[in-house]
């Protein structure tokens, strides 16, 4: 199994819940960045030995969380010495909104992993987009590059949708499973 590490803000917890079942889907750790924006020394550490990095964070007027954005900035320590250069990237979010620009946070975590010079995994899911789908369905939300999660601004964490966490799940397996497949790859 490949070494994957899932960075995530959760405002309400909403989104927390999504990291922890992509972490059990990739068999990985998880490291929350908290209120200030800060992640532990224990996080960066366990970033820069992953074999897969998993970006999560709410999305909010647009884009993810200022506390997410303050993580990628200071992850410009890890871009000045390439410790990120070829490592296998995911990401997800969630708002309260069907659209709620969902893809606009999903496309800064691909061009954040793409500054490091990594490697971007797709959903690999087709969309529950028919009339039989329902809302507990995987990838109802009809993503391409990553999970997108739906959670009515007045719920709570646990009203989830089953389909949005098993979108997740499988995604964190995806990610793992090209990660092993990367690094099986590589010459030594």
């Amino acid at each position: 199994m490949s070494n994957t590490v899932v960075v995530y803000h959760s405002g309400y917890g909403h989104t927390q819940r999504m990291a922890e079942a992509i972490a059990e889907g990739a068999g990985g750790a998880l490291y929350a960045i908290d209120s200030d924006g800060n992640l532990s020394d224990d996080g960066w550490a366990a970033l820069d030995a992953a074999d897969a990095i998993i970006f999560g964070s709410p999305t909010y007027m647009g884009g993810p969380s200022w506390q997410f954005k303050k993580f990628a900035d200071t992850s410009s320590k890890a871009w000045f010495t390439n410790k990120w250069q070829d490592k296998v990237f995911g990401g997800f979010t969630n708002s309260a909104s069907l659209n709620g620009d969902k893809l606009n946070t999903l496309e800064y975590f691909v061009l954040l992993a793409g500054q490091h010079g990594g490697l971007w995994v797709s959903l690999g899911i087709k969309p529950a987009n028919v009339k039989a789908s329902k809302r507990d369905h995987a990838n109802r939300m009809g993503s391409y590059i990553a999970p997108m999660a739906q959670s009515d601004a007045d719920a709570a964490p646990s009203e989830m949708s089953a389909g949005d966490l098993e979108t997740a799940l499988l995604y964190g397996a995806r990610v793992a499973g090209v990660a092993q497949r990367f690094a099986s790859t590589q010459v030594a």
